[in-house]
């Protein structure tokens, strides 16, 4: 009975331990039909990354396509691991949020370039950074070409004024090559393209006429680029071209007669100020005159009183009285004569 029930518990643990190895066996052959075909890449293009480190980067959160097929394509570039470009290190830059091919096509680029000095821990860098490192290595390959001013300012031209009053408004293209060592931390495109416009404007409102810049556009550049206005930019710029130049008002003439006509106007209200101060100085002796006039009413009725007076008390007598009053109306008479005699002389002198 013992050896009955020890035959039947080394059959069931004989097909136990003979599940668990096919269940071994499938989960590791699910193991290899995921990681082969990136393994077998990776060995045969000498990548040098183990199924190991394949299933390690599935528990590291890490996309193993994607670390692969970069360190392919750093390996078939000639970019080996003395590089910086281990597996380790495109991993870590995976997990920081970085963008891992594309910083490989930019240093693979940059290295056929020649004349790039571009390194992994500077790609990755410029990458993490936010800025599109290819796009930059590109651009360092191929100039870039900005328009002055810029698509987006609403503006078609810039606009500066000669000493001579003259406006000018001009148009230039800018062509920057992308400088590397200053992407992170450098300015933009709108940097440039505001400083290359202080520049012209500067050079234009410096000339003391505007036919030297229609003669000679190329002052204008030349003055822009002594002034290094690539400074602390992430470009390096290559030439400034004037592209179009017209002449505009003339500000000069309009603002001087903007200016007359102000004066003018100050003119006339200091006028209207001094006709208002005469106006009020001849009411104000019109007022005098009032008042004089009513002081000799007033004192010429005194006279009367003062006659009788005198008659009363018998210091002036009635002929002496009637003398006076004829001496009066011959003065009165005479000057009345005098008066209309000059009169008909200078109507006489009118004719």
């Amino acid at each position: 009975m013992l050896s009955l029930f020890s035959a039947e518990f080394a059959g069931i643990a004989w097909i136990v331990g003979l599940f668990i190895i096919l269940i071994v066996l499938l989960i590791v052959m699910a193991i290899f039909a995921k990681y082969f075909r990136l393994w077998i890449q990776s060995v045969t293009t000498g990548a040098g990354i183990g199924i190991w480190d394949l299933i390690g980067m599935s528990f590291r959160k890490v996309r193993p396509e994607v670390i692969v097929r970069s360190k392919i394509m750093a390996v078939q570039a000639g970019l080996g691991e003395e590089s910086g470009m281990t597996s380790k290190a495109l991993e870590a830059h995976y997990l920081a949020g970085g963008n891992v091919p594309l910083v490989i096509r930019a240093i693979i680029a940059a290295n056929k370039a020649k004349n790039i000095p571009l390194d992994f821990r500077l790609a990755t860098a410029i990458d993490l950074a936010g800025r599109n490192i290819l796009e930059a290595v590109q651009t360092s390959v191929y100039p870039k070409v900005i328009d002055c001013p810029g698509a987006n300012s609403g503006r078609e031209s810039l606009d500066a004024i000669a000493k001579n009053g003259i406006q000018l408004k001009v148009k230039a293209r800018v062509t920057v090559r992308a400088n590397i060592r200053q992407l992170i931390g450098g300015a933009t495109e709108e940097t440039i393209i505001a400083r290359v416009g202080e520049g012209i404007v500067s050079a234009i409102g410096s000339s003391e006429k505007h036919t030297d810049v229609l003669e000679n556009p190329d002052r204008i550049s030349k003055a822009v680029l002594a002034r290094r206005l690539d400074s602390q930019t992430a470009f390096e710029i290559v030439s400034i071209d004037i592209a179009d130049i017209d002449v505009g008002d003339n500000v000069g003439a309009r603002l001087q007669a903007d200016q007359a006509e102000a004066d003018t106007r100050v003119a006339r209200a200091n006028a209207e100020g001094r006709r208002a101060m005469a106006v009020a100085q001849e009411q104000e002796n019109i007022a005098e005159i009032e008042l004089s006039r009513a002081k000799v009413t007033e004192a010429e009725a005194d006279v009367p009183r003062a006659v009788a007076e005198a008659i009363m008390n018998g210091k002036l007598t009635i002929m002496e009285y009637y003398r006076l009053r004829n001496v009066q109306a011959d003065t009165e008479m005479r000057s009345s004569i005098a008066t209309a005699g000059n009169t008909r002389s200078v109507q006489r002198a009118a004719s």
